[in-house]
């Protein structure tokens, strides 16, 4: 589908009998009587009307809004839902875009190009077909479906394979000039998401409460 601009041209004529010197003269008084409206064209005055097409155009994608799977270092994957605008998926991860595509599946991840430059956090590792690992996400990154020229939403199926894919959050230690990946078991992150929640709802006690104690 394209969209198409339609310009709308309606012709009105109407003749009036002026006395005058000269045709300048006549033309003159015409001219002047009808930016003072004593002329005044009307429907009665209508002949013709034209309409001009404008070649067509993609349609502006502005708003359109996609299902991805949005990866945040030390949290779970989740569902997630953007712009295909270049702005915002600048904004979801804080930066310049880079997409890298390390699999086989239509799917591309949208991560910030300077992440590891920047220092931000490392985020998950990427590992080959032998699960050896062979580089790291820096900060947030978005997991995207991919259409024949375009960003789309992920499938439910991709959806729950990468979610299951990065589902386990990892610390990074540096031992010596390499990296090791240790994944944080789920328990930790219960307790740590539990944590949280306490603190956000305040149901941890306040420092008068803890003085009466």
């Amino acid at each position: 589908m394209k969209e198409y601009d339609i310009t709308i041209t309606e012709t009105l004529e109407k003749t009036v009998s002026v006395t005058a010197a000269s045709k300048e003269e006549a033309e003159e008084k015409v001219r002047q009587g009808y930016f003072d409206s004593e002329y005044v064209l009307d429907a009665d005055n209508f002949t013709q009307v034209d309409f001009q097409t404008s070649e067509g155009r993609e349609p502006a994608r502005e708003g359109n809004k996609i299902d991805v799977l949005l990866v945040k270092p030390g949290e779970f994957p989740q569902p997630f839902q953007i712009s295909t605008e270049l702005e915002a998926l600048q904004a979801a991860v804080g930066g310049d875009i880079q997409v890298v595509y390390p699999y086989e599946d239509p799917v591309g991840l949208v991560c910030n190009e300077e992440g590891k430059l920047t220092g931000l956090p490392l985020n998950r590792a990427l590992r080959d077909e032998d699960g050896q690992m062979y580089d790291i996400i820096a900060g947030d990154f978005l997991v995207v479906g991919l259409t024949e020229d375009d960003f789309g939403s992920l499938t439910p199926e991709q959806m729950e394979k990468f979610e299951k894919l990065f589902h386990t959050p990892e610390a990074f230690i540096r031992l010596g000039r390499s990296i090791m990946a240790i994944p944080i078991d789920d328990e930790v992150m219960k307790k740590r998401e539990k944590t949280t929640e306490k603190a956000a709802t305040g149901k941890s006690k306040s420092a008068p409460e803890q003085d009466a104690l």
